[in-house]
């Protein structure tokens, strides 16, 4: 499963501004972690059971149980998705944001070297040198930040809000059919990398004082499929979650009574 952080308003109200941002930071990681576990896991089980007919088959002789699985799954995609961009909750996307441009500070060399030093009374020897070598974010790369998560809130304004919040986070009488004819697989799976993505440029430039401007990679479950990664030991979430639940789903005909 994939893991959670307990949810908390001190996160954003206790501690240095250092402290608040790394708090935010792994809540946006495990958020966007679960959303993109959910939304492949959810994906996958629609893949294999589509062009396997012995999986539909196995799939069908507990109809019940599989869709509430996948129910489940579809349901936790959006809410996970909802609590990212939500601006009414204490934690948030935009809450990072905030942070991170109040106070630029905590991405300089002298942020950078304390963080290194941690504990230890005196400075190790190396880090001298890798500080010479570190990035610190500019006026530019908040600006950069921030389009990219306006840009991305659009896309979810335009075809997600309302059917998290009409649908998933609550019944209200409207067109289901409607809100989900404005998604589409493919840029909801963008949309989450890109969120991804963001996370990983954020955390290398504060960790370790490293600028790469991230890309989300091949995002395709059927390319997933096709040509899996060698070894699945330390791939992201979304290869492990397919890679697992394809190989469960092959098997589960073999073990059928």
């Amino acid at each position: 499963m994939a893991r959670r952080m307990k949810r908390s308003t001190q996160h954003s109200t206790a501690g240095t501004p250092a402290v608040q941002f790394e708090a935010e930071l792994e809540i946006f990681r495990t958020e966007v972690e679960a959303a993109l576990q959910f939304y492949y896991g959810f994906l996958t089980i629609h893949a294999v059971a589509g062009d396997k007919k012995a999986v539909h088959k196995s799939l069908n002789s507990a109809p019940l149980f599989w869709n509430t699985n996948l129910g489940a799954l579809q349901t936790a995609t959006f809410i996970a998705l909802g609590r990212i961009f939500g601006q009414a909750s204490a934690h948030n996307i935009d809450q990072l944001m905030r942070i991170a441009q109040n106070h630029r500070q905590i991405f300089s060399k002298q942020a950078l070297g304390a963080r290194k030093q941690g504990a230890a009374a005196s400075p190790p020897q190396w880090l001298s040198d890798y500080l010479a070598s570190a990035k610190e974010a500019n006026a530019g790369d908040i600006r950069r930040w921030r389009q990219q998560v306006k840009d991305l809130r659009k896309i979810y304004e335009a075809n997600y809000r309302d059917l998290r919040h009409q649908v998933f986070a609550h019944k209200d009488r409207v067109d289901a059919a409607g809100l989900f004819a404005k998604t589409n697989i493919r840029e909801l799976q963008r949309l989450l990398l890109e969120l991804r993505a963001l996370y990983q440029e954020l955390w290398q430039l504060f960790f370790n004082g490293r600028k790469s401007n991230y890309r989300i990679g091949r995002y395709s479950i059927h390319m997933m499929r096709k040509r899996p990664s060698r070894r699945m030991e330390g791939r992201p979430v979304y290869e492990r979650i397919v890679h697992e639940a394809e190989r469960f789903l092959r098997q589960a005909p073999r073990r059928a009574p």
